[in-house]
């Protein structure tokens, strides 16, 4: 069974400096048929305008992925991390016993695209931890890279949580496939584009959540990427 969530059904909250739309419960929006899914917590597609951001602020026992679209951004935290994730780089912290962090676009002229995705850690009280990878579009295109994964395989991000991560660039026409084991089930978040899902169609900003399925055919009407989890 495949279950769509339509982008503009989606929790919304404009702040002037920031535009995010809320997959499953956050902040001022609550929803209780949309907590998450599995392991998955948060989905935010954020929209930062220039020069604006998140201040510091704190969290714990969160494994917390950063996936830029276009832009960039600037990460502070208290492990002493201090960098820009730019356009193809995704940035995973594990803030475990607590962590403090900000957020913010460093340009002066562009906003940053962003999702920001939270999953529930597999062990709470853990040492925090960083990492920031740069993934290529070449190893994207046409197939699913795999950029986070439990044990770190094939040079992806680390998290704490039986869950992996997939990064797919689809061009029109073009399919991709993936098998899902038994007892496990599939979040697809489409980044762009226009993608078919077991002939269920998606577009920009929605998503889809799936149970007793276990071969997902991707098919793109347009240039398309798309975020694909495979969780426990």
């Amino acid at each position: 069974m495949i279950t769509i969530r339509k982008s503009l059904e989606r929790g919304h909250a404009e702040h002037g400096w920031l535009d995010s739309w809320h997959t499953f419960s956050f902040a001022d929006y609550y929803d209780p048929a949309h907590m998450g899914f599995r392991a998955l917590r948060v989905i935010n597609e954020d929209r930062v305008r220039p020069s604006m951001g998140f201040d510091a602020h704190q969290h714990r026992d969160m494994e917390i992925i950063s996936y830029v679209v276009e832009g960039a951004l600037e990460h502070k935290d208290s492990m002493g991390n201090h960098g820009v994730i730019r356009s193809g780089e995704v940035q995973r912290m594990s803030a475990g016993t607590g962590v403090i962090h900000s957020e913010f676009n460093p340009s002066a002229t562009e906003p940053v695209h962003f999702f920001q995705i939270w999953i529930l850690p597999d062990t709470k009280g853990i040492a925090p931890g960083y990492e920031q990878k740069f993934f290529r579009e070449a190893d994207k295109r046409g197939c699913l890279r795999l950029i986070a994964s439990p044990d770190g395989r094939d040079a992806s991000l680390t998290i704490h949580q039986d869950t992996l991560l997939f990064d797919g660039l689809i061009e029109p026409g073009k399919s991709v496939t993936y098998g899902l084991s038994a007892g496990r089930s599939a979040w697809i978040q489409v980044v762009r584009g226009k993608v078919t899902i077991n002939g269920h169609a998606l577009n920009e900003g929605d998503g889809a959540s799936t149970s007793d399925e276990y071969e997902l055919s991707l098919s793109a009407a347009t240039e398309s990427e798309v975020l694909l989890f495979d969780l426990s």
